[in-house]
């Protein structure tokens, strides 16, 4: 695997693909600075000449000349921002698209240990300020480098000793916006992360504002929140009162050397040895090179947050997928849906214990195998493990005969039609959850798939039937509507392997066993792996597995695990005495 490159070296990355519009722009930067530092020298010149006679010719000469200076140096200074303004727009467009499809690679271990809203105030707050960093900072940057020393130049043509002079403000200007920037730079980033920590909470207090209601929570957490945004208006307010700092210490210091340039300047002028005109010139040269200098402030402020910023996404950019998307050679022929595990062992990143031992099973195309065990037994963790959800060591786990690895993980998730344990649903139509599954699914199988969910009881009642908007993770439908949507949403993809953990857990005996008898059809000819605690989903299975603290203890048919009178005969005794109960009562 390659070496992460660091944020720099990643951003220049993204200059590369634009090289030839940004050089472009730094051509018109140049010219607009030249034309910019050819208006003190003509004023000069106007002057000298005016001062022994004022003539009509002579004004109207140089009036044309600074119109003519202006205009072109306007006209560059057009073409710079449209042309750099606008490729840092574009690669913000393409650095946003990187950062997203980055996150769709990453392990889900990764989201089980971040905030939704610390991802999101990354792909918008830094985002945006890494924009800033890469139009305004550099184009002004470039800027204010060429006019500084252009009139530097100018002004020890006109006076060697003034010019020399000036200087000694350079240093002292250096040394405040290093001092200051650094500040700037890790005052931002604390800002940037407690930004992040609030849209957590923000995030986590809309999505959970069913539990906040039920618990009567909403003035305590109201409470919170006042108080982290108050923490977040004093982290502001550091960053606030350095830049208030920043900027009239350099004001002071360009001021004090401006009084002692014109010190200089008019002693020089009594005694004859400078013209009043190059006078002029020199202080406009001065202000055009010292305020630059001064820009040199905002700009630093724009860099130090632009790379605070930058730092906090290559956290997220240094982040490795686990699987190789792109990896392995598609196969052309049909999948059959054999599956075979050899000595499977896995264990989680971060734990010392294995989730899984041992594990050895072949399913044959067509067959069905149910799988129960205690919760934690490792169940989910062998159907994640199948899908590459999680990356399962290499020659463990093969479909067709062939690892799994050897796949690309697109093609293998094509085959495979998956109702996770817990139950997601995006804030769309009924239908659009449903064609997630499958994007050209036409309105006929839609509906079709609905139906062998066991939907179409549900459906009817609702106002717009299919197209009914849910809300934000389905909030307006039950536990069980939820469950029977994910499932249609499997279904339509008409996999040739359908992966169910414990997907029916939410519904009742009654929906179950219509789900499970349209389930029986629609299993046939294709593989399929169901995980359940209820030993109803899974006893006309062609196999049930039985899984405990990560190995597989018993295997059989439905009235083969009743004879071995083990875990699975108790806990189907159970269940029965439970239902029969359920029915007396």
């Amino acid at each position: 695997m390659p070496p992460t490159p660091s944020p720099l070296r990643r951003l220049f990355g993204y200059f590369a693909r634009h090289k030839s519009a940004l050089t472009l722009g730094g051509l018109c930067v140049i010219a607009s600075a030249g034309f910019s530092l050819l208006k003190p020298l003509i004023i000069g010149s106007a002057v000298n000449e005016l001062a022994t006679a004022v003539r009509r010719g002579v004004m109207v000469r140089y009036g044309l000349l600074l119109v003519g200076t202006a205009m072109c140096e306007g006209l560059f200074l057009l073409l710079q921002r449209r042309i750099i303004i606008g490729e840092s727009r574009r690669i913000e467009y393409e650095m946003r698209n990187d950062f997203y499809g980055h996150l769709q690679s990453l392990p889900v271990a990764y989201y089980q240990e971040q905030r939704t809203g610390d991802l999101l105030s990354r792909a918008t707050n830094d985002l945006a300020s890494v924009r800033m960093l890469i139009g305004p900072a550099v184009m002004h940057s470039l800027s204010s480098l060429i006019v500084v020393i252009g009139a530097f130049v100018m002004m020890l043509r006109i006076n060697r000793e003034m010019a020399l002079l000036s200087l000694i403000s350079v240093p002292v200007i250096i040394l405040m916006v290093r001092y200051f920037g650094q500040r700037i730079h890790v005052k931002f980033k604390a800002v940037q992360d407690y930004f992040g920590d609030i849209s957590a909470r923000v995030q986590e207090n809309l999505a959970g504002v069913r539990v906040v209601r039920a618990f009567g929570r909403e003035r305590a957490e109201g409470q919170l929140f006042a108080a982290m945004n108050r923490e977040y208006v004093e982290r502001n307010r550091t960053v606030i009162k350095l830049t208030a700092m920043f900027y009239p210490g350099l004001h002071a210091m360009i001021g004090l050397l401006f009084c002692l340039i014109f010190y200089l300047g008019s002693r020089a002028m009594i005694l004859g040895t400078l013209s009043i005109g190059s006078f002029i010139a020199f202080q406009l040269y001065l202000g055009r090179m010292v305020w630059p200098l001064i820009a040199l402030g905002w700009v630093t402020n724009l860099f130090q947050r632009g790379m605070a910023s930058m730092v906090r996404l290559h956290e997220v950019w240094s982040i490795q997928p686990e699987v190789q998307a792109d990896s392995g050679e598609r196969v052309l022929v049909p999948v059959r849906g054999e599956i075979e595990i050899r000595h499977l062992t896995f264990t989680y990143a971060g734990s010392s214990r294995p989730t899984l031992r041992d594990i050895d099973l072949h399913v044959r195309p067509g067959e069905t195998v149910g799988i129960v065990g205690r919760t934690g037994s490792g169940k989910s963790t062998l159907l994640a493990l199948i899908t590459r959800t999680f990356e399962p060591p290499p020659g463990t786990i093969l479909i067709d005969r062939r690892p799994i690895e050897s796949f690309p993980t697109s093609q293998l998730r094509q085959w495979i039609g998956a109702v996770p344990q817990e139950t997601f649903l995006f804030s769309e139509s009924i239908a659009e959850n449903i064609r997630f599954g499958r994007r050209d699914a036409s309105p006929q199988d839609v509906q079709e798939s609905a139906g062998l969910a066991g939907l179409s009881g549900d459906v009817a009642s609702f106002p717009q039937g299919l197209e009914t908007l849910i809300g934000e993770r389905g909030i307006t439908l039950s536990g069980g509507q939820k469950q029977r949507t994910a499932i249609a949403r499997a279904l339509v993809r008409d996999p040739a392997i359908l992966i169910l953990d414990d997907s029916l857990s939410a519904v009742d005996t009654n929906t179950e066993e219509q789900i499970l008898r349209a389930l029986r059809e629609i299993r046939k000819g294709r593989t399929a792996l169901i995980v359940s605690h209820r030993v109803s989903s899974v006893k006309d299975a062609d196999t049930i597995i039985v899984i405990d603290d990560g190995r597989i203890v018993e295997r059989g048919t439905h009235d083969a695990l009743l004879e071995q009178d083990g875990y699975y005969a108790n806990l189907y005794r159970r269940q029965t005495l439970e239902e029969e109960i359920a029915e007396i009562a």
